[in-house]
């Protein structure tokens, strides 16, 4: 399988597929294919995964597309302004990612719903209980709203993200939430009253906007009727 970006604003990645390779999507995900594809839309992962993907807010039900000619085209799309992070899951032992942030991956990739371990994350830390992981072998692709900034992180090294703008890390990043200090800086700092922690080592993945704070922005500005 090869791929390219296409785009800026709002970008998409077409993928290049030989006879047999396959590659899958949530419901609806897909953009733009060549002649030379099979669909199967299929409860991947079986009813259990299924149904548990419904808590992240994905499709109970995936497309899996299977090219049967030479170099067959398909397109996913980003469904906000944004970015579109290219995952090489063989190469890393694990990858977190927010529920929202998964476009697509080739067939030999899973996805699987994790739940954070620890209370205070699951109740604070902005994405709740529930996460994604991305497991096995190839190549994943995840949106994210804006740009995307990579840090790597050493051993016991300590980044600090709004909640919102946490996109995806490596699995040996420890993951937690830190209450921010003093009274008036909870009330009137504009950062909410939690951030997240994420201590190294490994690597994290950042997005440079929150959309929901965007569309927030966008419903405080609707005139409302008298």
């Amino acid at each position: 399988m090869k791929y390219r970006m296409i785009g800026d604003v709002m970008p998409a990645v077409e993928m290049t597929l030989q006879p047999g390779e396959k590659v899958y999507t949530q419901s609806g995900g897909m953009a733009w294919m060549s002649d030379g594809f099979e669909l199967d839309s299929n409860m991947r992962g079986g009813l259990g995964k299924s149904l548990a993907r419904m808590f992240t807010g994905e499709s109970v039900f995936m497309a899996s597309y299977r090219a049967t000619m030479p170099d067959s085209k398909i397109g996913f799309a980003a469904t906000v302004p944004g970015d579109i992070l290219p995952v090489d899951v063989t190469t890393q032992s694990g990858i977190i990612c927010q529920k929202s942030a998964f476009l697509c991956a080739e067939d030999n990739v899973s996805l699987n719903t994790v739940f954070s371990k620890k209370l205070s994350t699951g109740l604070f830390g902005g994405e709740g209980f529930i996460l994604q992981e991305l497991t096995g072998s190839g190549m994943a692709f995840l949106e994210a709203d804006g740009d995307v900034v990579e840090f790597e992180l050493a051993p016991g090294e300590v980044m600090k993200v709004d909640t919102g703008n946490l996109v995806a890390f490596e699995k040996t990043v420890d993951y937690d939430i830190e209450m921010i200090k003093g009274l008036k800086n909870m009330m009137f700092g504009g950062e909410g009253m939690f951030l997240t922690r994420m201590t190294g080592p490994g690597k994290i993945y950042v997005q440079t906007m929150n959309y929901m704070d965007f569309a927030g922005r966008i419903i405080a500005m609707v005139p409302s009727k008298s």
